[in-house]
C-alpha cells in the first residue's frame, strides 16, 4: 500500500522537570491555565470548578461564539467548539509533556531566573508585589488569574510585562502545537494536501564508529563544519575540483519520508535549542536550523539575489570592491541555476501572496513575485519550516551535498566540533595554521533514532585531519567555533545583523487556507529604503503552519485567543522585516557553551518596522480585509464596519482615507511596536564573522580565510559586511561559490 503520511520521529519522554520544585510547577501550571483557560457558560459553574474553569456570562458567550461560528466557511460543529473552549493544558498530558520540553531546553540561566519569579508569586509578600492580592497567585481563582495576567500587560514596569509576554507566549506555543482539538477546528492538515513520497530520495551514507577510548582520527583534504546553505555548496565546488571533502554537522538527517514533522516533533529536532532561542532580555525570538541541511532545510524557498544598493555598500563603504564586478554575479546566478530557481508567472501564488501584490498595486507601491528554489516545480506543502517532504525544495539536503556526494564527498552527522587543531609550529608570517577539527561524535540509538538513553549511543572523540577547514555551522555557531579554538580577535561574534520582524494579520471572509502553498511567494519594496541609506523594511508573508502565525498573535483574554485561532483559515499574516542598521553579538553560555545572543533592537530599527506595520495594514484594507491585528501589545484591532445601506450607489468609497481606518492608524503609530514586548522574531542572523578589508574591522578577508590564519575559513552569513535586506539564502551560496573556488586554486596550486 502507497504512504499516506510521513513518519517523523518520536519526541523523547519528557524531562522529569527536577529544575523546578511541586510549587514551581503549581504556579506555572497556575498562569498556563489562565492564558489558554477551560471556558464554560456561568450558568455551570460553581464554586467547586472557580479554580479550574472560568465560567463567562452565557449571553455573551453565546453571542461571542455565534458571531465567529457565523464568519467561517468550515464552522466547528458546537460539541467541538464546546470541547476546544473546556480545553486547559493542565489536563492534557501532550501539553504538559511539552511544556517540560520546553523548559528543559531553556538556557540554565533563563530558567533560575523564571523558577525565581515562580517562588515569588508562590508567597504572600511576592505575591503582593506582583498581583496585588496577598493570596498566592496558584491559589487564586481562574478569573483572579486571568485578571492579574491582563493588567500585567498594561503595567508602567517592565518586570510584570516581560511577565506577561514569557506566559502568554508560553501558553499560546503550548497549546496551539499541541491541540488536536484546534487542529480539528481550523481544519489544518498535520499532513499536507496531496503529500506523496518523492520518486527519488538520496540516501545519504554517514561516517560511523563502534565503542572505544581512543580518539578516531580522520584524514580528508578539506573538512567542512556546517551542512547548511554555506557548507553545501562548499562541499559540491571542492568535491566537484576532485578534492577529498568532508562535511560534519552536530545536527541529524531527516529525509523525505519522516517529513514535514509536527509542530512540536519539528521544533524539537530540527532548530536550534529545540526551537526555543530567545535574546538575554526577552525581547527577540530566533530561529536557526539545527539539522543535516542546517537552515536549508527548514527554510522557506526564497531566492532573492543581493541588491544593488546592498553590493555598492559592501564595495565602497567596506572595501570589498569583489561585490561590484561581474565575478560575483557568475556566483549569484550560478547557484540559482544549479537549484531550479523559478520566477515570475512560474511562480504560483498563495492568498496572502496575491493579497500583497494586489494590495501594493491599488496603493502604487512597487512590489514583485519572490523566486523559489523549487527545481522547476510547484512546491506547494507549504509545511516546509517542518522539513520538506515533497523533496522539491532544491536545499542543501537535497541538492547541494548529494551532488558532492557524487564526486566522492564524505559526511559525519551528530558531531560538535570542540575546535580547531592548530600545527604545533607557526607559519612564516608568524600565523596559526589550521590542520584539522577536533570534536565528539554522538551515535544514533539502537533503533536508528536520535531520542533513545545514552547507554544506547557511542560517543567517542573524533579529530579529522584536513589540509582546509572551512567553518559554515552558521551565525549563532561559527563565531562559537572559532572561540573555542583561543582565536581573539574582538570582531568575533560582534556586529551580529538579524533583520526583526514583527507582524499583522489581516482576517478575510474567505477561505484562506493559510497552511498551503509557497510560505512567502511575493514581496513589497515600497519601504525598504526609509533613512536614504538603505535601510528600512519589507513587507512579505510568513510560515502559515499554526504556531507561526498563533504563537505571538495578540492576547487580551483567553476567550478572544480561543475565538480568534478558531479563524486561522481566514487569515493572511505578513511580517514587516528591517534590514537592520544596528547590531547585537553572540557569545557562548559558559555552563552549556551554546549560543547566547544579545540584541536588543534599536529605535532607530524598531522605527521602520512600525513604518511597515502600517504598510501592511493599508494592504490589508485595500484589499478587503474584515479586521487587521497588529501583533502590537495594547492595540485592539481594526474591524471594519459594514457599510451603511445608506450610503447609496454614487457613494464614494474613501479607502484608506476612511476616518475610522485613519483614526486605528493613529492608534498603531501612537502605541508602537514597543521593545521587548512586541514579539520580534528573526530567521535570519548574518554578521559575526564579518568580511573587512583589513584584519582591523573584521573577521575574514575577501576570500574568507580568518584574518590572522593559515589553512582556516568562514563561509555562511556571518561572513556577511551588514545586513543582507533580503532572505540571506542565495547571498550565502553565492558568497560560499566564490570562498570555495578561492580554496580550490589554493589547493591547487599547493
Amino acid at each position: 500500500m502507497a504512504a499516506i503520511g510521513p513518519t517523523p520521529p518520536p519526541l523523547p519522554p519528557a524531562p522529569t522537570g527536577d529544575f523546578f520544585d511541586a510549587t514551581q510547577w503549581a504556579v506555572i501550571t497556575a498562569i498556563l491555565d489562565a492564558v489558554i483557560p477551560s471556558i464554560t457558560a456561568a450558568s455551570t459553574a460553581t464554586d467547586a470548578t472557580a479554580h479550574t474553569h472560568r465560567g463567562i456570562d452565557d449571553e455573551l458567550l453565546e453571542s461571542a461564539t455565534a458571531r465567529v461560528r457565523s464568519t467561517m466557511v468550515c464552522p466547528p460543529s458546537p460539541d467541538l467548539l464546546k470541547s476546544l473552549l473546556e480545553e486547559r493544558p493542565s489536563a492534557n498530558p501532550a501539553m504538559v509533556s511539552a511544556l517540560r520540553h520546553t523548559l528543559n531546553a531553556i538556557p540554565e540561566s533563563s530558567r533560575r531566573t523564571l523558577g525565581s519569579a515562580l517562588t515569588a508569586l508562590s508567597t504572600r509578600p511576592g505575591s503582593f508585589l506582583l498581583t496585588g492580592s496577598t493570596t498566592p497567585l496558584h491559589e487564586q481563582s481562574l478569573a483572579e488569574r486571568e485578571a492579574v495576567i491582563q493588567r500585567w500587560s498594561k503595567s508602567w514596569f517592565g518586570t510584570p510585562r516581560l511577565l506577561f509576554k514569557t506566559f502568554t507566549t508560553l501558553g499560546k506555543i503550548n497549546w496551539v502545537q499541541n491541540s488536536e482539538l484546534l487542529a480539528q477546528a481550523t481544519g489544518f492538515p498535520a499532513v499536507p494536501v496531496n503529500w506523496k513520497l518523492p520518486e527519488d530520495i538520496f540516501e545519504f551514507e554517514f561516517m560511523k564508529w563502534e565503542r572505544g577510548d581512543e580518539p578516531v582520527v580522520v584524514e580528508t583534504d578539506v573538512v567542512i563544519v556546517g551542512s547548511g546553505c554555506g557548507g553545501g555548496v562548499v562541499a559540491k565546488v571542492l568535491a566537484e575540483a576532485g578534492h577529498r571533502v568532508l562535511v560534519v554537522e552536530k545536527g541529524y538527517h531527516f529525509d523525505a519520508s519522516q517529513l514535514p514533522m509536527s509542530q512540536a516533533a519539528g521544533s524539537f529536532h530540527m532548530f536550534e535549542s529545540n526551537g526555543v532561542l530567545s535574546s538575554v532580555d526577552g525581547s527577540l525570538n530566533l530561529v536557526a536550523g539545527s539539522t543535516w541541511g542546517g537552515g536549508g532545510s527548514i527554510n522557506w524557498s526564497v531566492s532573492l539575489q543581493t541588491q544593488g544598493f546592498v553590493r555598492k555598500e559592501w564595495a565602497e563603504e567596506h572595501g570589498l570592491p569583489f561585490f561590484e564586478t561581474a565575478e560575483y554575479q557568475a556566483s549569484l546566478d550560478r547557484v540559482c541555476e544549479f537549484m531550479g530557481v523559478v520566477e515570475g508567472e512560474k511562480v504560483r501564488q498563495t492568498h496572502r501572496g496575491r493579497m500583497l501584490l494586489e494590495g501594493s498595486r491599488r496603493l502604487g507601491w512597487p512590489a514583485a513575485v519572490c523566486p523559489q528554489n523549487s527545481g522547476g516545480g510547484e512546491h506547494w506543502c507549504g509545511h516546509c519550516h517542518l522539513g520538506c517532504g515533497s523533496g522539491e525544495k532544491q536545499g542543501p539536503a537535497v541538492c547541494w551535498l548529494p551532488a558532492a556526494a557524487a564526486k566522492g564527498a564524505k559526511f559525519v552527522e551528530g558531531l560538535a566540533v570542540d575546535g580547531i587543531v592548530w600545527d604545533e609550529k607557526l607559519t612564516a608570517n608568524g600565523e596559526n595554521k589550521a590542520v584539522g577539527i577536533r570534536g565528539t561524535w554522538t551515535s544514533r540509538d539502537a533503533a536508528g533514532g536520535v531520542i533513545g538513553p545514552d547507554e544506547e549511543r557511542i560517543k567517542r572523540q573524533v579529530v579529522v585531519k584536513a589540509k582546509k577547514v572551512i567553518v559554515s555551522a552558521g551565525s549563532l555557531n561559527s563565531p562559537l567555533v572559532l572561540m573555542k579554538s583561543g582565536l581573539t580577535n574582538p570582531h568575533i561574534g560582534r556586529n551580529l545583523h538579524v533583520h526583526p520582524v514583527n507582524f499583522l494579520a489581516g482576517v478575510y471572509e474567505e477561505d484562506t487556507r493559510p497552511w498551503e502553498g509557497g510560505i512567502i511567494t511575493s514581496v513589497c519594496t515600497n519601504f525598504e529604503n526609509l533613512d536614504g541609506k538603505g535601510h528600512g523594511a519589507k513587507l512579505e508573508s510568513t510560515m502559515s503552519v499554526p504556531f507561526g502565525l498563533l504563537s505571538g498573535f495578540p492576547w487580551r483574554s483567553g476567550l478572544d485567543y480561543k475565538l480568534n485561532a478558531l479563524r486561522l483559515r481566514h487569515m493572511a499574516v505578513y511580517i514587516s522585516l528591517a534590514r537592520d542598521r544596528d547590531t547585537g553579538r553572540v557569545f557562548p553560555d559558559s555552563i552549556t557553551g551554546k549560543p547566547v545572543v544579545d540584541y536588543r533592537i534599536s529605535p532607530f530599527d524598531n522605527a521602520h518596522v512600525l513604518e511597515g506595520l502600517v504598510g501592511l495594514a493599508k494592504i490589508c484594507y485595500v484589499t478587503g480585509a474584515k479586521e487587521i491585528h497588529a501583533y502590537v501589545p495594547g492595540l485592539e484591532p481594526f474591524v471594519r464596519p459594514e457599510r451603511s445601506s445608506n450610503a447609496g450607489e454614487g457613494a464614494l468609497d474613501l479607502g484608506i482615507t476612511d476616518p475610522n481606518f485613519v483614526a486605528w492608524l493613529a492608534k498603531l503609530k501612537a502605541t508602537g511596536s514597543s521593545v521587548p514586548d512586541a514579539p520580534f522574531t528573526t530567521a535570519h542572523q548574518m554578521g559575526s564573522c564579518r568580511m573587512s578589508s583589513h584584519s582591523g574591522a573584521g573577521v575574514v578577508d575577501s576570500k574568507g580565510k580568518v584574518w590572522g590564519t593559515e589553512g582556516l575559513y568562514v563561509a555562511d552569513a556571518s561572513v556577511f559586511p551588514s545586513a543582507s535586506g533580503v532572505n540571506p539564502m542565495v547571498t550565502v551560496m553565492a558568497i560560499a561559490d566564490w570562498i570555495a573556488r578561492g580554496i580550490a586554486e589554493e589547493l591547487k596550486s599547493e
